[in-house]
């Protein structure tokens, strides 16, 4: 994630990686180098890598290569914890509060994960669900219904036993939180009773993410959104407005103000990721044609294009990922080319 960043970018990247292991009072770096996979993929590790890899590839662009974001990005968003490092692109968390921040974030969900297979002897984790696209919101809905969401009984059950909608991520795709055993009972219901056959894939997560079992994690989150900052003395730990919008995952509408930022964040630990409906609200809506993707993989670039249109395939824009060092000259080259784009041309 680190390695060729570095041997392109040695001036600019060895600080910030000192900085990662200076805030976090370990050698996190190192981890991203050398492994083991093992913790690297342990979540209390991988929350801040990822983040910390994401904001060092914007560093890299700004300080490499003149990229002015203030200047360019008109709005961010991020998927999932990608939205820690889409709010200090856009000035709402400084990057130090907000590394401290995931890494207690992935501290509280590993001990939740724990919590729950100790008390109920099942495993937890997370299913993607792909089927046709005219069969996903008829298929959200048996989803519900079986589930009781909206009548009250799903909600008295033990938190282990409650199964969420993790992600809605585009028109075909959807992932199911929980208990395992729970998803499969709810899968075999709509296969025998709802007339769906959405292919199941099982996802590497060690935890079942935005889940009713991450509620502590949510609880810890407000905790530390209602703190002073520990980068800048005096100050909140949330700084609004901020440079330019940022899409919530749970309203997928911009933050309103640093209340909403506080509560929606907190509850995206345990809340369903609205991540196509946040791409619809800015295609549609907000008309957005350049998109780019920042960060360790391309998941994100991908979903965003099923929706909009591969790159080249956008009229005056494109749809790009940076995750390594040879991606940056094709997407700063794209957004040169596209940025005096209008209708009328």
């Amino acid at each position: 994630m680190t390695t060729d960043w570095l041997e392109a970018f040695p001036r600019t990247v060895k600080p910030i990686l000192d900085e990662i292991d200076e805030t976090l009072k370990y050698p996190l770096s190192k981890i991203i180098a050398d492994g083991p996979n093992s913790a690297l993929t342990a979540t209390d590790n991988a929350q801040p890598a990822i983040m910390a890899t994401s904001i060092m590839i914007l560093r890299v662009l700004e300080q490499e290569f003149g990229f002015r974001i203030e200047e360019t990005v008109d709005v961010t968003l991020g998927h999932s914890l990608g939205e820690f490092a889409a709010l200090v692109a856009g000035g709402y968390l400084r990057y130090g509060d907000a590394l401290k921040m995931v890494h207690q974030r992935g501290q509280v969900m590993t001990a939740c994960s724990k919590d729950a297979a100790a008390s109920f002897g099942g495993e937890v984790g997370m299913i993607a669900l792909v089927c046709e696209p005219n069969q996903r919101d008829a298929m959200i809905e048996g989803i519900h219904e079986f589930l009781g969401h909206g009548k009250g009984d799903e909600g008295d059950a033990p938190a282990v036993q409650q199964v969420l909608i993790a992600n809605i991520n585009s028109k075909n795709q959807i992932v199911l939180s929980g208990n395992i055993d729970r998803i499969k009972e709810l899968l075999m219901h709509l296969r025998q009773w709802g007339g769906h056959d959405p292919r199941a894939v099982r996802l590497k997560a060690d935890s079942p993410f935005h889940s009713p079992l991450m509620k502590p994690a949510a609880e810890r989150m407000h905790e530390l959104l209602s703190k002073k900052s520990s980068v800048a003395p005096g100050e909140d730990v949330i700084t609004f407005p901020g440079l330019f919008p940022c899409i919530s995952n749970v309203s997928a509408r911009p933050f309103e103000n640093k209340a909403q930022l506080q509560d929606l964040l907190a509850r995206q630990c345990c809340e369903t990721v609205m991540w196509h409906a946040s791409i619809q609200y800015l295609h549609q809506t907000e008309k957005v044609r350049r998109w780019v993707g920042i960060g360790p993989g391309k998941v994100g670039r991908n979903l965003v294009g099923k929706e909009v249109g591969m790159k080249g395939a956008v009229k005056g824009g494109g749809v790009w990922a940076i995750s390594e060092p040879r991606e940056v000259e094709e997407v700063m080259r794209g957004l040169e080319e596209t940025a005096n784009f209008h209708d009328e041309d």
